[in-house]
Order: structure tokens, then C-alpha cells, then sequence
């Protein structure tokens, strides 16, 4: 790679020819290098991807997950696809889960990895470069690296790169059959996948070889709504993201922008929209493929204006309220009720040809019992899922848990505007709503809203605990986290409107985003260097 590339990786970058932003400058640094080399956004997003479980392990990892939204230039459609590993396929498991609940920091814990799936489908079906390319950077800093993991993974992944080296074909195929020897699917070699399991009965889980073989990532049709002209994509119920459009939904007949920025009538509706969107994700999202969720209801006109009737400008709700979509009325009558951080990196890529990529890259990451001989280490997701029986989230074989991991693509016009992807848990979402309105209603551009003052509350269940009984994981009813530097004038009169206020001096979630300027065809791209985000384009 050029001098002159590695020079401009910062917290902030403009290029016309391809941006790349995300967590560990070594990632963003890897992503760039491939763009140099001719890969579009797909091929530099996997690498990049790759590169951020080495750079941002502890946050990401590839035995964890990797939701991702693509742009697709040629097709100029978005798409969805679901890098979530699921439940164990054992009914047996199942049992012993709702039985005993979902431990913490336990490897029965962990869901299928799903990285490298997610990768080579993105790769396969997207992208133009070869695995042995793309894992290139990644295994230059896996040699270079000194924990004990490092060659073990590096390990694995050369026995993809040979895979890849040993099969005739297309490079689809060739990628498939370095897919399908980490999978156990390849009908010779088998070993990670023989490893894998091994490690797994050592450590008292349950998956198994039929788990990870089952495992496919699915492409899907995004969630999406139209925002004053906008149009905001986020992946489906199985993430958290379409609560995102709900509260879009409910805030689009608010007059923000006359409101003010941060002022106290801007925040108070905007924390009262996403209280309800929430309390509507904690009752009903879920895997669409084991459950109905009523998205369709959950977004639509008639909805929108039952619950926009429950925002009161003058007080703060301190209430749990679901809405009612299925008899249409604003709350549920058995659901309202008045209650008593983990790890995850970032990810988005441009190119030159109008291919766009936000993801959210993740997994708590525990080595309590080492990562095996394959250095894949493990992370927490199916905590996302609980033990309440009957509850559309609850755990079942093969299912995926809904999780907090949100990236967002925006489009205006029919073409790509803004990419975003935050770190934070229960956060991201909120911190997404944040930055999408100061662009929109304000007109930020990322380098001045990635460190703007933002807020973000705990009024909603933990995402993270499984507790079947789910009024006793709800975190803080009427909580209001807002940054230090919002005026002391603003915090007080939220505080006399029934907001519990929480001043903070740090930053509130982890975020990067990515503005085009379609009209002379530049990208900006920032990411919170408080936050250790980093960021660099193509000169």
C-alpha cells in the first residue's frame, strides 16, 4: 500500500475514488489496501471485516456476528444480509436452556460463528477478488500479532486460502469450497469443522458439526421507511434495526428542525418517540422465520398516528407501552406496565462505482476456556434470545436471536446518501437516530455530528439478559443519558419534565458514518475519535 493512503487514515477523510471507515486504524488501513487493488466495496467491507476481529477483538470476533447492508450500484437495490449464527439444532439443548436459562460467560452461550459465512456469501455474490486476497492483510497481522490465538486462526484461515487454491472453477466455487471446509460441508476435508466440535464438547456446549454445516446467510429484503424524502434501510426484526423506522415514523409529523437542535422540546419528543419504538421491539421483534412480526402494521400510517398520540410534550412517560397492532389500538392492555454494556465495532466502505457497505461487526468475547485449536474464539448472542415460553423471541433450534446490531444505509433520490454504523449495545440505534437527524433536519455533515452532543436513554429491556421473566430486565424507566455539553438551562427543563437526567461527560455510543455527495460525486466519511473510530479514502 502507498505512504500516502496509510497518511490519511484519521478520524475523518474525504475522497472521490473510495472511503473506508471503521474501528482499528489496521483495519481500515487493510480495507483500503484491497480498494487500492482494484476491489470494490464488497470485497473491501470482508476484509476489512477480517481484519477488525484481529485490530478489534474483544468487540468482534469470528466466531460472532456481522449484520451487513449493501448498496448494489449495478441493481441499484439494497439488500440485507443476515451474518447471525443461531441456536443449536438439539432439541435436547433447547430443553436444558429453558430449563436452566442461557448462562453468562459460558460457551453454551454461543451461537454458530458466522463471520466467515457472511464474508465469502458477500464475496461470492458481490464482490470481485479472491479469499486468499482479501484475508491477506488479516493474516499479516495475525503473524505479526503476539497473543496465543493468533497463530491458531491464522492457521485456520490458510487452510480456507488453500482450500480456495486447491479447487477448479469459478471463483465462486473456489470460495465455496473455502467456505465449506470451515463449515464442515466439503467432502474431504473437514478438519476446522472436526475441531470445532471438539472444542465445543470440551467446553461443555452444544453446538455441533450439523449446527455449523446448516449454516447459511441469508439475503434478504431490507426493513425500510420514507423520512422527509429519505429513504432509511435497516435489516430486518431479527436485529433490532426497524425500531429505528418506527420512531422515524412517529417523529415525521414533528416540526424538529423549528424546535431546535438540542433544545429541550427537540430532545423530549425524540427520547419519547424512541421510548415507544422500543417498548414495540421488546414485545414483538424476533427471526421472521419462526414467528410473524407485523412489520408492515408496526410502520404503517394508521399505527404511526395511534401512537403519536401518546407523546405528550409536557411530561416524560415513565411507563413500559406496546402498542396493540394486531387489534389496532395504541397500547396493549396485558402489556403496559410501570417498571420498578457489551462489545461491537464498525464498518463502512465506498468505491468509485456506487457500491456502498455499512456493517456492524461484533461478539462479546470470552476466552475463559481459551478458543481452541482453531483460534476461533466464541461470544454471548444467544443471551439475546430468552426463556419465556410462548415469547416470539424465545430460544428454539436453529433460531436467530434478535439482536442489537444495526447497521443503516440511507438513500435519497434513488441512490445512496448516508451510511452509518455504532457500537453500543442498546445504544446504537438511539445514537443512529441522533446522527441521521443532524444531518437531516440540521445539516451536519459526519465530521461535525459524529462528535456533536447526543442522547440516548434506558427506558426498555436489556437486550442482553435472557430472564423469562422480562418486566425484571427492563434497565431504568424514564431514563435520560445526555451529553455534558448540552446546555445546563436544557437539562434542567427536561429534568422538571419527569426525565431521570444523567450528564455525560464521555461519549454516548461508538459511532461512524459516510455522507455522498452525489452532486460532485464525493464521499466524507468520520468517526468519533473519542471513540477510537478511524477513517481513510483513496487519493
Amino acid at each position: 500500500m502507498s505512504d500516502t493512503s496509510a497518511q490519511q487514515i484519521g478520524w475523518k477523510t474525504v475522497s472521490k475514488t473510495g472511503i473506508v471507515a471503521a474501528g482499528g486504524a489496521e483495519a481500515v488501513k487493510a480495507g483500503i489496501e484491497i480498494l487500492e487493488k482494484g476491489g470494490n466495496a464488497a470485497d473491501a467491507a470482508a476484509g476489512t471485516i477480517l481484519a477488525l476481529n484481529v485490530t478489534d477483538h474483544g468487540d468482534c470476533s469470528i466466531g460472532g456476528e456481522v449484520p451487513l447492508l449493501i448498496y448494489e450500484a449495478q441493481n441499484q437495490e439494497v439488500k440485507a444480509l443476515s451474518g447471525q449464527g443461531r441456536a443449536p439444532l438439539s432439541q435436547s439443548a433447547i430443553d436444558w436452556y429453558m430449563e436452566n436459562g442461557i448462562p453468562d460467560k459460558d460457551i453454551k452461550m454461543a451461537p454458530v460463528p458466522s463471520v466467515v459465512d457472511l464474508c465469502i456469501t458477500t464475496l461470492q455474490r458481490y464482490g470481485t477478488l479472491s479469499f486468499s486476497t482479501i484475508v491477506a492483510p488479516t493474516l499479516v497481522l495475525l503473524d505479526a500479532g503476539t497473543e496465543a490465538w493468533h497463530p491458531n486462526l491464522a492457521k485456520t484461515l490458510r487452510r480456507m486460502v488453500e482450500e480456495e487454491q486447491l479447487t477448479g472453477g469459478s471463483r465462486e466455487e473456489k470460495l465455496q469450497a473455502a467456505c465449506d471446509r470451515f463449515y464442515g460441508r466439503h467432502p474431504e476435508r473437514n478438519d476446522i469443522a472436526e475441531e470445532l466440535e471438539a472444542f465445543y464438547i470440551e467446553q461443555g456446549g452444544f453446538l455441533r458439526r450439523e449446527d455449523l454445516a446448516a449454516h447459511q446467510t441469508l439475503i434478504e429484503e431490507p426493513v425500510s421507511v420514507y423520512y422527509k424524502g429519505y429513504q432509511v434501510y435497516k435489516c430486518g426484526p431479527w436485529t433490532q434495526g426497524p425500531y429505528l423506522c418506527q420512531a422515524l415514523r412517529l417523529l415525521e409529523g414533528f416540526d424538529l428542525k423549528g424546535m431546535g437542535h438540542l433544545s429541550t422540546n427537540y430532545v423530549h419528543v425524540a427520547i419519547e418517540a424512541l421510548k415507544l419504538a422500543m417498548a414495540d421491539r421488546d414485545e414483538y421483534y424476533c427471526d421472521p422465520c419462526f414467528a410473524d412480526v407485523p412489520m408492515d402494521i408496526l410502520l404503517s400510517d394508521a399505527y404511526t398516528q395511534l401512537r403519536q398520540t401518546l407523546i405528550g410534550m409536557g411530561q416524560a412517560s415513565l411507563e413500559a407501552r406496546p402498542g396493540d397492532p394486531y387489534q389496532m389500538k395504541p397500547t396493549k392492555e396485558d402489556g403496559l406496565f410501570r417498571p420498578g454494556e457489551g462489545g461491537t465495532t464498525t464498518c463502512i466502505v465506498a468505491d468509485r462505482w456506487g457500491n456502498v457497505v455499512s456493517a456492524t461487526p461484533s461478539a462479546n468475547v470470552y476466552h475463559a476456556g481459551g478458543s481452541g485449536s482453531t483460534g476461533v474464539s466464541y461470544g454471548n448472542r444467544l443471551r439475546s434470545l430468552n426463556t419465556t415460553s410462548g415469547h416470539p423471541n424465545r430460544i428454539q433450534p436453529g433460531k436467530r436471536p434478535s439482536i442489537t446490531l444495526t447497521p443503516t444505509l440511507v438513500l435519497k433520490d434513488g441512490k445512496p446518501i448516508l451510511a452509518i454504523s455504532v457500537a453500543g449495545g442498546d445504544l446504537q440505534d438511539q445514537v443512529a437516530l441522533n446522527l441521521f437527524l443532524d444531518f437531516v433536519e440540521f445539516g451536519m455533515a459526519p465530521a461535525a455530528a459524529v462528535i456533536a452532543p447526543r442522547f440516548a436513554t434506558d427506558h426498555h429491556q436489556d437486550s442482553f439478559d435472557p430472564n423469562p421473566i422480562r418486566e425484571q430486565t427492563f434497565k431504568q424507566a424514564g431514563s435520560l443519558t445526555i451529553s455534558q455539553a448540552v446546555d445546563q438551562h436544557v437539562r434542567d427543563e427536561l429534568a422538571q419534565r419527569g426525565h431521570q437526567v444523567e450528564a455525560k461527560s464521555g461519549p454516548i455510543g461508538t459511532p461512524s458514518m459516510l455522507y455522498i455527495d452525489q452532486g460532485n460525486d464525493t464521499f466524507y466519511a468520520a468517526g468519533d475519535p473519542a471513540t477510537g473510530r478511524h477513517a481513510a479514502g483513496l487519493e
